[in-house]
């Protein structure tokens, strides 16, 4: 099983960034979908890599998700 990752990177002012790694297709969404909700579901940016257009059996690239929430 390949290593899956989520990173996130917290701005002062609060906004936080989460990458994801290590994942193909738009099962990046499914990963994030609890860390989304605990930050309050207010994503201001979503940025889909090429990879998660892509069959998660069909891919050994990385694959990686950036989104952006502004703080509440």
């Amino acid at each position: 099983m390949e290593l899956q990752e989520v990173e996130l990177f917290i701005a002062k002012n609060g906004e936080v960034r989460m990458e994801v790694r290590g994942v193909a297709g738009k099962k990046c969404l499914d990963l994030t979908r609890e860390l989304e909700a605990a930050l309050g579901n207010e994503i201001i940016d979503r940025e889909l890599k090429p990879e998660a257009y892509t069959e998660a059996s069909a891919t050994d690239h990385e694959s990686e998700q950036e989104q952006a929430w502004e703080p509440s």
